[in-house]
């Protein structure tokens, strides 16, 4: 049976609900969990330069905060739940492979993940980074719909 999953999240209604699942996945199995929020670059081609290096660093602050401070409740939940949870939250340029990586690196055997999130319903059942998830990965893929 499965011992570490991987939980991808964006803040989404539907990453809350599979965050939720996969704590009480991991809970019914006596796994532990691994919780990623990614944070993507800042995109700068509508700054101008003077606005850039300041406006950016504001940008990745916050966004930091965000994921953080989302991040630790999940914590908290698993941790209410008995089930051992860490955490990670890497900025990149391409998301799917951020989470491809952190699940192999850590050795997780399921990658629990919502079948889209924030950026609404890129493809027409799942969204574009489940799908390269799905299509980059080895690992075994949980999709909440």
């Amino acid at each position: 049976m499965f011992k570490h999953l991987l939980v991808a999240v964006d803040g989404s209604d539907l990453s809350d609900t599979a965050y939720r699942k996969a704590i009480a996945l991991a809970s019914s199995i006596q796994a532990r969990l691994t919780a990623i929020q990614v944070v993507a670059h800042y995109d700068v081609m509508r700054l101008q330069t003077a606005m850039l290096q300041e406006t950016r660093q504001r940008f990745m602050q916050e966004a930091y905060r965000q994921a953080e401070a989302y991040l630790a409740t999940i914590v908290q939940e698993a941790a209410a739940a008995g089930v051992p949870c860490e955490i990670a939250c890497p900025t990149v340029d391409h998301i799917f492979q951020a989470i491809v990586d952190e699940a192999e690196a850590r050795k997780c055997d399921l990658i629990v993940m919502a079948s889209h999130g924030r950026r609404g319903m890129q493809a027409l059942v799942i969204g574009s980074e489940t799908q390269k998830v799905l299509t980059h990965t080895k690992i075994p893929v949980l999709v909440y719909r």
